[in-house]
């Protein structure tokens, strides 16, 4: 009965909302709330903008309201939000362009369109994105369209607010007919935008140009009724029905637009250019929507190559919308699609994602020109990790170095499909890694536009992808077994940054036992520092670059600790694990482990499923697959 009540609340409150005047009413909160009568490009970006915009680590912005749906395009959205929202809410040109999202298959375009429409919804039921429309206008008409042309300047003057547009024919006959020219007494009532009810948003998608009516687009005469009006000249006997009409106000998605007929495209000339189009026998109707379309680059490419499109193609603005190039984000992508199925059951176990993630930014990555630069470096960089000798200049030019980079390679539905098929072909209750690279691995003889060089290529990068999770693998099982982690951890560096102290500033340390003065510990330091590559004659400006770091923590008030520093940590992860590398090796590799060997086991099973989401299964698999990895 919870629902019931849910939903009777529900409809009280859309009751709430509801709003009904004259136009005289409607002035009144325009003067006090100017932003009512705003451009439907303007309302976007506001509706963009109210849901909050956060600063990333490396410059970018990161808009809010895309989040929680697109993963990895940050730079996309931030270019899609700056250089055409922003720009056409400000009435710069460009808002008379045609929004041409370019991108590969399940690259986030549709999602894009989708989120807009559906948060165009939400945002006209707010305080903030209320709009208002003419009563009984089928195109829910701007109400200031109601002033005559030869007082809109003095208008603007006094209330700062421009007016664009005119009365379509249907609002022009009804102020005549029904308020006698009275424009003060016309009905006012605020609208809710919908799809599903038609109102100020739209979709077109082209079928068979043969069969295909331009009315669906631009509304048709109705013809049961011309012999009661006697004209088709006459608003009453014409259907506003078309995406152009009921998109008015808000946004019309224009799907496989570039497959269109072109009769349907040359109507979104006028409309882009000028703010109207054409419709029946009536003069230029006036609207005002955002037209936003999507592609891939093939289909683009043939297009523009067509000489007789130059003119609709001076119309678009086109925005690449790339595949994600983050690893960390391309796991949140896979797990968003995975929430949305009926496989809860399964366990997915950790690391297998993220290896389908690596295999996949591998295949939209480009070479850098640069030799420093291999694939896996930029993968790691790309996903905002420590690579040693770059910064965030660097990563920064690596994203300029090919305009194109993330327009190909693998999409993410083939990716979850192969996952998929990885569920439900298991006959366990869980799955790992291994068994989702094995997947991708299989399908890829069937995938229908891989060749035999490319496919070749691919085969590498699974075989990269499963090298990395080797090495993850082995630190996750390495780290389980070491007892009391962090603190074996803590001692280790602690140690080591007392050594490098009193090596930069010259001195001896105190021994803690004898407390007889010692010379630092240079075997232990150089044990250290090699598990990271550092050099000799690199050792000296490591350490100082230590302290120099220990010395900004300092002035800022904190503490540098064991993840202060990432190369840091590493190192000393990677020394704790080659100690105890032999313990692992032969406690794993055991086929009938003796009763200590047993306990140990069953601690870091423990260790494992409670620490690192595994399950006793998955996590008994992994320290067997990890014990094999050791004898090799």
């Amino acid at each position: 009965m919870d629902i019931l009540k849910r939903i009777s609340e529900h409809r009280a409150h859309e009751e709430s909302l509801r709003w009904e005047g004259t136009f005289a009413d409607y002035l009144k909160i325009v003067e006090e709330n100017p932003h009512v009568a705003g451009t439907a490009h303007s309302r976007v970006y506001n509706m963009i903008k109210s849901a909050g915009v956060e600063k990333a680590e490396d410059g970018t912005s990161e808009y809010l309201f895309f989040s929680q749906e697109l993963y990895g395009l940050d730079r996309a959205i931030e270019k899609l939000v700056e250089e055409y929202f922003h720009s056409a809410a400000k009435r710069l040109d460009v808002r008379k362009r045609i929004l041409l999202l370019m991108g590969p298959v399940s690259g986030g375009k549709s999602t894009i369109v989708t989120m807009l429409k559906e948060g165009l919804e939400r945002y006209s039921r707010t305080d903030e994105g209320a709009i208002y429309g003419i009563k009984g206008c089928p195109m829910h008409e701007e109400p200031l369209h109601l002033i005559p042309q030869k007082l809109r300047e003095d208008f603007e003057k006094e209330y700062n607010i421009k007016i664009e547009g005119n009365l379509c024919p249907s609002c022009q006959l009804m102020l005549e007919k029904k308020y006698d020219g009275k424009v003060e007494d016309v009905e006012v009532e605020r609208i809710f935008l919908s799809e599903d009810k038609r109102v100020g948003i739209g979709t077109f998608s082209p079928s068979d140009p043969k069969s295909q009516d331009i009315a669906d687009l631009t509304g048709s005469i109705d013809f049961a009724t011309i012999a009661e009006y006697g004209s088709e000249s006459d608003p009453r006997a014409y259907r506003f029905d078309g995406e152009l009409n009921k998109a008015n106000r808000g946004l019309m998605e224009f799907q496989e637009m570039l497959k269109c007929d072109e009769k349907f495209l040359w109507n979104l000339l006028s409309l882009t250019q000028e703010g109207n189009f054409k419709a029946g026998r009536f003069a230029l109707i006036s609207a005002d929507e955002l037209i936003v379309a999507h592609t891939n680059e093939s289909e683009y490419r043939s297009f523009i190559s067509n000489k007789k499109n130059e003119a609709l193609q001076s119309r678009m603005i086109v925005m690449p919308v790339p595949y994600n190039l983050s690893v960390s984000k391309e796991e949140q992508i896979y797990q968003k699609l995975i929430k949305q199925s009926d496989i809860g059951h399964l366990h997915i176990a950790p690391h297998a994602l993220r290896s389908a993630a690596i295999f996949s930014i591998l295949t939209r990555l480009k070479e850098s020109k640069k030799q420093s630069v291999d694939l896996m470096k930029k993968l790691k960089l790309y996903d905002g990790k420590t690579v040693e000798g770059f910064n965030l200049a660097d990563v920064e030019e690596l994203h300029h170095e090919f305009s194109d980079e993330g327009m190909s390679g693998i999409d993410p539905r083939y990716v979850i499909n192969r996952i998929s098929s990885a569920l439900i072909n298991t006959d366990r209750n869980y799955i790992n890694a291994l068994d989702v690279l094995r997947s991708l691995k299989d399908g890829l003889d069937s995938h229908p536009s891989i060749t035999n060089d490319t496919k070749d290529k691919y085969l590498n990068f699974i075989s990269i992808a499963r090298k990395e999770y080797d090495e993850l693998a082995k630190k996750e099982v390495q780290k389980a077994f070491v007892y009391s982690y962090d603190e074996s951890a803590k001692t280790l560096l602690d140690n080591y940054l007392d050594n490098v102290e009193a090596y930069c500033n010259e001195q001896n340390i105190k021994d803690p036992l004898t407390g007889e003065e010692i010379e630092p510990d240079e075997k232990l330091m150089r044990s250290i520092e090699e598990q990271i590559g550092v050099s000799e004659n690199a050792k000296k400006g490591f350490r100082e670059e230590l302290l120099i770091r220990i010395s900004a923590y300092a002035r800022k008030g904190k503490r540098f600790d064991y993840n202060s520093h990432e190369r840091l940590r590493e190192a000393i992860q990677k020394k704790l694990f080659a100690d105890l590398k032999d313990v692992v090796k032969i406690t794993t590799s055991t086929k009938t482990p003796d009763e200590d060997q047993l306990k140990k086991i069953n601690e870091v099973i423990n260790r494992l499923v409670e620490e690192h989401d595994y399950t006793a299964a998955s996590a008994n698999d992994l320290l067997r697959y990890v014990g094999s990895l050791l004898n090799r």
